[in-house]
């Protein structure tokens, strides 16, 4: 579904339907939609180098990721083979602060390579956390292990069991990305040297087997964003409506009825709100429905709203009664029509309803994106759309005995 399509059906439609319209797309719907994968991790890690392994190509070579350089800010290369992916080579994550991947939006991307030379170590975690965070996954990708077996080679000339130091390092990424909350680590050991060995052959048969679907959760990630222009239209069509009521409500407030202003005043504000969440898709019918394709409470959608409170614009109402008390000084202590008090209600009225209004549509809208990002990050949703991957190429044959295929996330 091409992005303005979705909006189209967002703007003429509700959002639980777009949603639907959305989750009726097969995988290979996806097949065109462009996916930014970023390559992360601490300086030094060899992600250049990674990103030429994944590239095919060799430093120096036209096309090639610059090596043996500190990175200072993110640049993209279409991969060959996988289409519309692009590798950002992004700069070192280091565990101080100020670092220049600091100043790279690590939103802007849809999914996230951690690579590390080294035991899995606090910076790893941070980057695990932020990704997490935004609702994104990631592959953790152990560099340079050839040197690790090399190192220990020399070390027991005669003693060393690769197997078991594969095992061990892999362990231990394993291990420091569970204690972060990942439920399903993938975790990879390469050498960036040679793309045909350890698990790098596992790695591109992972990717390639998880693409359609990391292509379709960009794309439902990135709706709160494209759908915010609707969101906008639809505000600006209500905007042009507030002064007319807010003048009307000023009019009412001239009634020589004390507490008269405050009554219709509520009265119309919740008939305000309720027109809104219509024109937006909140209403509780949508919310219903809503919830029920993203397969959550409906209490959790409404636990995103900030609009449905009431006690700052009762407070903001409390002006009422200034012109209220002095249409009862007037009537009982002045014997006389109430002019001044009549005045001061409807002045306050207007101006209050101005207010309270405009915050009440902004609110709204707000909300309209908060539920929606609510629906789409909620981890059942997002269980459901992953669950039409098909199943991935028995691959174990054709790896190393250290690479271990694990099923998607």
């Amino acid at each position: 579904m091409a992005m303005g399509e979705f909006q189209l059906t967002v703007q003429q439609e509700k959002l639980s339907y777009a949603l639907s319209v959305v989750e009726a797309k097969s995988l290979h719907y996806f097949h065109d939609m462009p996916l930014s994968v970023a390559v992360v991790g601490e300086p030094g890690s060899g992600k250049s180098s990674f990103v030429n392994s994944m590239l095919g190509k060799r430093a120096g070579e036209p096309g090639a990721a610059e090596t043996g350089i500190q990175t200072t800010r993110a640049k993209g290369y279409s991969h060959p083979t996988l289409p519309q992916v692009v590798l950002w080579d992004l700069p070192g994550r280091e565990e101080s602060c100020g670092s220049h991947v600091d100043r790279v939006n690590l939103n802007r991307f849809d999914f996230f390579i951690i690579v590390g030379c080294q035991d899995f170590q606090t910076v790893h975690a941070d980057l695990v956390r932020e990704i997490q965070a935004m609702g994104k996954r990631s592959y953790f990708v152990r560099a340079k292990t050839d040197l690790d077996l090399e190192a220990s080679r020399k070390q027991q000339p005669s003693g060393c069991d690769d197997e078991k130091l594969l095992q061990r390092i892999k362990e231990d990424c394993a291990v420091g990305l569970l204690k972060e909350s990942v439920t399903d680590p993938q975790v990879f050991l390469v050498s960036n040297g040679d793309p045909q060995s350890l698990d790098f052959p596992l790695l591109l048969q992972k990717l390639q087997s998880d693409l359609l679907w990391l292509k379709r959760q960009a794309f439902v990630s990135g709706l709160p964003a494209f759908s915010a222009s609707v969101f906008e239209s639809k505000k600006a069509l209500m905007e042009g409506k507030i002064m007319l009521k807010a003048l009307h409500l000023g009019f009412l407030g001239l009634q020589p009825v004390p507490g008269f202003s405050f009554v219709v005043a509520m009265f119309f504000f919740l008939k305000f709100r309720t027109q809104c969440y219509r024109v937006f898709g909140l209403d509780d019918t949508v919310l219903t429905v809503l919830a029920r394709v993203a397969e959550k409470p409906v209490a959790v959608l409404q636990a995103a709203m900030t609009s449905r409170g009431l006690m700052y614009v009762i407070l903001w109402r409390l002006l009422d009664f200034v012109g209220a008390m002095v249409m009862v000084l007037e009537y009982y202590l002045w014997n006389c029509f109430p002019f001044i008090g009549c005045w001061v209600s409807g002045s306050s009225s207007l101006i209050t309803s101005y207010y309270i209004l405009h915050r009440c549509l902004k609110d709204v809208a707000n909300d309209t994106q908060n539920v929606f990002s609510r629906a789409l990050e909620d981890p059942l949703y997002t269980a459901k759309l992953y669950a039409t991957v098909p199943s991935a190429p028995e691959i174990q044959a054709e790896i190393p005995a250290c690479g271990v295929y694990k099923k998607p996330f």
